[in-house]
């Protein structure tokens, strides 16, 4: 399994608890594609470069998440289809150069 950093932008209009179901839903979707999360950044609430679905902010979170290679497309479907995301960006963590691991 690869190591990814997945991004999420969420609607402004979710409380903390809605926020905090919304990431917990994500992090049972990566589990029950046999994957983990290593952890979970909440970044808060951002003001956005330019309007997304007519917002102008977001709050961000960052998970780090491991997952086998034939989840991920499913995975990335649902996050497409999951109504509370503005946006996400998926993508691999490059290990570092000149690291012994």
């Amino acid at each position: 399994m690869k190591n990814y950093e997945l991004l999420t932008i969420f609607k402004p209009s979710l409380d903390s608890e809605e926020l905090d179901k919304a990431i917990d839903k994500i992090s049972s979707d990566i589990k029950s594609f046999k994957g983990e999360v290593s952890s979970v950044d909440k970044m808060g609430r951002k003001k956005l470069a330019y309007d997304v679905q007519s917002y102008r902010d977001g709050y961000f979170a960052t998970l780090i998440v491991s997952l086998p290679a034939e989840a991920i497309v499913e995975f990335k479907r649902n996050l497409k289809l999951n109504d509370n995301i503005l946006r996400f960006m998926f993508m691999e963590v490059a290990k570092k150069a000149g690291a012994n691991v």
